[in-house]
């Protein structure tokens, strides 16, 4: 059949038994305008080996319905720079199963164009491995709402690269849950900058280890009312150095719940200017 005499309303009209029986040979032969003609029956029954063959301009030549069309073990075979070349609007496209046959060489080579097309349902439908491969630079370009989306699981496959590049406006949209989940390591890695930027709703999920993990700089970097938020079980964690880098505003912040909660070592690691400064309140509160 010779494909190329074929008008964009004929091929639309190929039967499926057609379109699967065709070579990579037909496809290098399809013009970009065919190739956005085809449905997103037609694209589907496209082989791997077909899919594979697409050159970059084909590819962005898909219509979106003709993306929808693509299964998973197909965007797995679509090459680095097919992949690339997919417009934000394309990639918008991709149904979520479909996504999951993104290689992590796919992952990495997604420009920061379409990690940010990547909608709520898609980011939250990516595996631990896909997301562990995007680069520092795509994190760093997600927006709050896709931060948002990020699934607990996802949160805790962050590298420390990964959560280094995340913006003080995506540190104040995780939530509790999602700060919960992240690795002491992770936590360890948090900036100065970046602790204070987290809501009282997420420094509320800090646990007792992560809250041990992080350093001084960014134990001292919180807000009081960051502290005040932190679980009284929560300061079990805090480690003697972090006790004694408290300023004298975060000691008190500290409600008398949280004073309670205190280990006897933790209130011997108060320095005379911090016993100074508590409240009548909080020093009823200690047991």
């Amino acid at each position: 059949m010779a494909l190329s005499n074929l008008t964009t309303t004929q091929i639309a009209g190929l039967p499926t038994s057609i379109i699967a029986g065709l070579t990579t040979a037909d496809i290098a032969a399809l013009t970009t305008a065919q190739i956005g003609a085809l449905t997103s029956k037609q694209v589907a029954a496209l082989t791997t080996t077909d899919v594979a063959a697409l050159s970059s301009a084909q590819a962005a030549a898909l219509s979106t319905k003709g993306v929808a069309g693509l299964g998973s073990a197909q965007v797995g075979a679509l090459t680095t720079a097919a992949m690339g070349a997919l417009t934000s609007t394309q990639v918008a496209a991709l149904t979520t199963g479909a996504l999951a046959g993104l290689t992590t060489a796919e992952v990495a080579a997604l420009t920061t164009g379409q990690a940010v097309a990547l909608t709520s349902a898609q980011i939250a439908a990516l595996s631990t491995d896909q997301v562990v491969a995007l680069t520092s630079t795509q994190i760093g370009v997600l927006t709050t709402g896709q931060i948002k989306a990020l699934t607990t699981a996802q949160i805790g496959s962050l590298t420390t690269a990964q959560v280094g590049a995340l913006t003080t406006g995506d540190m104040a949209v995780l939530g509790s849950a999602q700060v919960a989940a992240l690795t002491t390591a992770d936590v360890a890695a948090l900036t100065s900058t970046q602790t204070p930027a987290l809501s009282t709703v997420g420094v509320s999920g800090l646990t007792s280890l992560q809250l041990g993990a992080l350093g001084t700089a960014a134990m001292g970097a919180l807000t009081s009312s960051q502290i005040a938020a932190l679980k009284p079980a929560a300061l079990a964690g805090l480690t003697t150095a972090e006790v004694a880098a408290l300023t004298t505003g975060q000691v008190v912040a500290l409600t008398s719940g949280q004073i309670a909660a205190l280990s006897t070592d933790q209130v011997e690691a108060l320095t005379s200017t911090q016993i100074g400064a508590l409240t009548t309140g909080q020093i009823k509160a200690l047991t």
